[in-house]
């Protein structure tokens, strides 16, 4: 998962960097097995024992963290400058282009103190240093929210007609068209400038809920250890938990899954509280900028319709029996006579629980996505060998995984490596977003450089299917065969069933703060364990949810980053449409639809998510994508039953 900005609104969106930047959380990153090596043994060892060549180079950034904080005293002293502009945006064109250009370096220095502060911290929760780092850069950014929150009040009380007629008039102000366009979409939702001002203040406030989360699940939290069938001793923090839970041991799972859930039961209500938090400043944000919901809010930033939102929860609770054939397939395959929730995560086929080194699975993405053409594997050979990526677990390391970047340098991928098939899936899913950072940078300038989730989980997921044919064609038996036809069910059933349940709880409980009612953990995770139940088929039997796990929420940080999981449903829905075209295409040695969809990585946000996509082959105003998915998804479940029927029946 990439870092959330959006460039169009670029004084609005950096005045609350601190909640954005720490949107890094993947909720598909993180398996654990053993790798090669004494330093890559178990769920996370001491970062100090990891050789060099498995850590990113953040010295690219700053070269020490003296020389951050030299920067980050200098950087104060620049924005304070920036006030010069104030009251004098409409004096004339060439004017207008020095703040806008003074306005992209600044923000692009706070972009690239900020991903160091971040990435520092997240090499280990625990230390209070990089930790202190991490808050100043978020109170930075919050600065240069206050210190540029004059811009857009300003801009739209000049003529629209003389704002659209600037970049004509000025070079320098060219790169700004689709900026300054969105400032007059944003002309109903922003207040006088002095109002702005005061918002823009209440940035820090509205991280804090964030904040106090991540300190006590990723540092602070008592996480208990268990003492497996083999006996190995693990600690079920949030590694061990995600790695232990596809342990093929029933006992062992079901074991893992009450201690974990049970310690985030211990804070329920700390944890409702952080999350509360949250809500509110979300629905304060929303009510003063004049919103009918936070959800209308949210996606009215990248200019995505509400229906859009509405749309997936509804086709997928229609198509629910489509998940639910799966986890009676699972169930099958398990041999099982109930299938629980502690079962979701063991490999289908416990014979072909294969692991990859490190260099394996770099090799297996790299040859999957040849469809994308011989440059992008050559650039992102090149990002594999240049210290991109923070490939595994440590103690205290943030879970999960993302990629982020900074304009002029190049993408940086945090991993939690541990040697699954998924784990393989991940790389390959971060190396998505990195590509589609890098493209990005090469073929925009500096305002149009970044893009929208909305867009981002696209790169990601069009990798992993990739990586699936891919791994699926060399298969060298049925066991690998079902194995990965497993594992391509998993990663519908996380990414379009799992998220959009998200989705649909996100909706719920920002609803109630909307509503101006009390969002407690109690009630959250009453909330929580009803969606569950739903989705999973619980009252029918299907696969029963025990009490206990309503508490998941709380293992979730994408709750607090408002809005944001429902795109990864719908960038599995069109990287699934994109991915088949491509594929297809290259079958019949055409490059079109690849070329139609490197052209939208290489777009940036130099047009809104949504055209984007219809650029690249996929209308997702529409259901039809979604059926896509779905018959795939109930493609792939017909593969498995024939294989299946091909082996002998049990003696």
């Amino acid at each position: 998962m990439r870092r959330r900005t959006e460039p169009p609104k670029l004084e609005a969106t950096l005045s609350r960097l601190a909640a954005s930047l720490a949107a890094s959380a993947a909720a598909l990153a993180l398996a654990a097995a053993p790798r090669a090596g004494a330093a890559q043994e178990g769920a996370a060892t001491d970062r100090k024992l990891i050789a060099d060549q498995y850590k990113w180079k953040l010295g690219e950034l700053f070269p020490s963290d003296e020389a951050w904080a030299q920067a980050k005293a200098a950087y104060a002293k620049k924005l304070a400058g920036f006030a010069r502009f104030k009251g004098h945006l409409g004096d004339s064109p060439r004017v207008l282009g020095d703040a806008l250009t003074e306005l992209g370096a600044l923000r692009n220095e706070l972009e690239r103190i900020s991903v160091y502060s971040e990435s520092r911290s997240n090499e280990d929760t625990r230390v209070d240093g990089p930790r202190v780092m991490n808050t100043e850069a978020k109170s930075l950014a919050v600065a240069f929210g206050t210190a540029t929150s004059f811009i857009r009040p300003e801009l739209l009380a000049l003529p629209a007609k003389k704002l659209k007629a600037a970049p004509a008039q000025e070079p320098r102000l060219k790169p700004w068209a689709m900026y300054l366009d969105d400032v007059l979409r944003w002309k109903p939702h922003t207040l006088p400038a002095d109002e702005e001002r005061i918002v823009s203040m209440t940035g820090d406030l509205e991280g804090a809920g964030n904040d106090v989360y991540s300190v006590l699940k990723d540092a602070d939290l008592p996480y208990p250890t268990v003492k497996l069938a083999d006996g190995k001793e693990v600690r079920i923090d949030n590694a061990g938990y995600t790695g232990a839970r596809s342990t093929p041991v029933r006992e062992d799972r079901i074991k893992v899954f009450q201690a974990f859930f049970g310690a985030l039961k211990t804070y329920e209500g700390t944890f409702g509280a952080t999350l509360q938090a949250m809500a509110k400043g979300t629905s304060f944000d929303r009510e003063v900028h004049k919103f009918g919901s936070s959800l209308e809010a949210a996606l009215f930033q990248n200019n995505v319709p509400v229906s859009v939102y509405h749309q997936l929860v509804s086709d997928v609770n229609a198509n629910l029996p489509t998940l639910h054939r799966y986890l009676k397939l699972r169930q099958k395959m398990l041999g099982v006579t109930e299938l629980r929730y502690e079962d979701l995560y063991t490999p289908l086929v416990k014979e072909v629980d294969k692991r990859f080194t490190i260099d394996q699975a770099m090799a297996m993405t790299l040859a999957a996505v040849k469809p994308l053409g011989a440059g992008y594997q050559e650039k992102l050979q090149h990002g594999f060998q240049a210290g991109w990526t923070d490939f595994l677990p440590s103690v205290g390391k943030h879970p999960g995984a993302y990629s982020t970047g900074v304009y002029g340098v190049h993408p940086f991928q945090l991993l939690n490596y541990n040697g699954q098939y998924d784990d393989v899936s991940t790389l390959a899913h971060e190396s998505g977003h990195s590509m589609h950072t890098l493209l990005a940078y090469e073929h925009q300038p500096y305002p149009t450089s970044d893009y929208a989730i909305f867009v981002a989980e696209v790169a990601s997921t069009l990798n992993e299917n990739l990586l699936f044919h891919k791994a699926l064609t060399d298969a060298q038996s049925d066991g690998e065969r079902l194995a990965l036809l497993g594992e391509h069910l998993e990663l519908l059933r996380t990414t379009l069933f799992r998220q959009t349940m998200f989705a649909e709880f996100e909706l719920q409980f920002h609803t109630l703060a909307d509503q101006g009612q009390a969002i407690t953990g109690a009630k959250l995770s009453a909330m929580y364990r009803e969606l569950v139940r739903k989705y999973y088929g619980h009252a029918q039997g299907i696969c029963r949810v025990d009490d206990l796990y309503g508490i998941e929420w709380a293992f979730i940080p994408h709750f607090y980053y408002d809005f944001y999981v429902f795109q990864y449903a719908t960038s599995i829905v069109a990287s699934t449409a994109i991915a088949k075209e491509i594929r297809e295409d290259e079958a019949k040695g055409g490059t079109a639809a690849r070329d139609r969809y490197l052209n939208m990585l290489g777009s940036g946000s130099s047009r809104y998510p949504v055209d984007l996509l219809k650029g690249a082959g996929v209308d997702m105003t529409t259901s039809a994508p979604f059926k896509a998915a779905i018959e795939d998804m109930n493609a792939t479940m017909d593969q498995i039953e024939a294989l299946l029927a091909k082996q002998p029946p049990p003696k």
